[in-house]
């Protein structure tokens, strides 16, 4: 057994890294928000925050403005749905162009509910992805449709999850003027 292998849990997890290709993905969080204070109280604070990436640009973030947030900045929250969506539609574009699916227009209207506990705690509920295709053929429609679910299966964001994801696609054929 390799010595990162002897890291691994279970032996589910044991067996994927042995016929697995493993990728890393590394950020650094930096938080923007001592405002003098430090975290003296809950709000003598900022929830600023900025994600940073070598060699792409930082992305300015914060918390949801219900949890007094910056609501000009990307949240956790948005990201998480973001990137459900942005796998989704990856993966997708890929298969449709191994199926001889041309695809000339693709926008989502993703939408995920978080449910807020008493405690404060909270977990995602669900993602829907409403995902609008364009098509260049007539007889391209009905393979475009059925490509989502294998983008779904697919996806390495979504069966990280652990909450539903629903897909509403709609697939058109785009129309010479």
């Amino acid at each position: 057994m390799a010595a990162d292998e002897s890291r691994l849990r279970t032996p589910a997890q044991k067996a994927i890294k042995r016929m697995a290709k493993t990728h890393r993905y590394q950020s650094t969080i930096k938080w923007d928000g001592n405002l003098g204070k430090g975290t003296q109280d809950y709000r003598s604070y900022s929830r600023n925050h900025r994600i940073s990436i070598a060699g792409k640009p930082d992305i300015a973030c914060s918390s949801d403005a219900s949890f007094r947030g910056d609501i000009s900045r990307y949240t956790p929250e948005d990201l998480l749905v973001s990137s459900l969506s942005g796998c989704h539609m990856l993966w997708y574009l890929h298969l449709c162009a191994v199926n001889g699916v041309v695809v000339n227009d693709y926008t989502d209207d993703a939408v995920g509910e978080m449910v807020e506990s008493n405690d404060g705690s909270g977990q995602f509920t669900q993602v829907t992805l409403r995902p609008r295709v364009t098509v260049a053929e007539q007889g391209m429609v009905d393979k475009a449709i059925a490509l989502h679910s294998e983008a779904h299966r697919m996806c390495f964001i979504a069966r990280s999850v652990n909450f539903p994801m629903h897909h509403v696609p709609e697939v058109v054929c785009y129309e010479k003027a």
